[in-house]
């Protein structure tokens, strides 16, 4: 059974709810948790909160951890999942913030960052990676590392 296959039916057979907040994903992450029939009974809203201004907002995120570390980061991944658990009143939720490219990198934070959150009610926790590649490919690298860690912490639980 392929990663998304067993999360969708570990959420199912579970009752649970999942969510997300999406930065450099912009939506891709909401589209694979959606894609397998039977998702409305465990999804039932995600944000793309692409702009700092929409972390705060939506999510909660606080500007004070983004003007020192920057959306890029774990502190604002962690942020963000908690915002999004709370909000969504979801069981789980998982957030990626990250660099996509081609543009946009540092020394510091090159290229093929992501950051990622991962709330629940025990808390939230944080990630970092780094990919390689295009745009297209940083982005679809991401969403795989966050289902398969969605997918580790549901099998995890039992």
């Amino acid at each position: 059974m392929d990663t998304l296959a067993a999360l969708t039916a570990a959420l199912a057979s579970g009752r649970l709810k999942a969510t997300c907040a999406e930065s450099c994903t912009g939506g891709l992450l909401s589209a694979q948790l959606t894609h397998l029939p039977g998702s409305s009974a465990w999804f039932e809203t995600g944000f793309v909160t692409y702009s700092n201004e929409a972390k705060q907002k939506l999510l909660g995120v606080s500007p004070d951890s983004l003007r020192r570390e920057g959306a890029v980061s774990e502190t604002v991944a962690r942020e963000m999942a908690a915002g999004a658990l709370k909000a969504a009143q979801a069981d789980f939720a998982l957030s990626v913030t990250g660099i996509a490219g081609p543009g946009g990198g540092s020394a510091e934070k090159p290229v093929g960052t992501v950051c990622f959150g991962l709330a629940s009610a025990a808390g939230a926790t944080a990630r970092t990676a780094h990919f390689h590649g295009s745009r297209d490919e940083i982005r679809r690298e991401a969403v795989s590392f966050a289902l398969d860690w969605l997918a580790q912490a549901l099998a995890a639980r039992g």
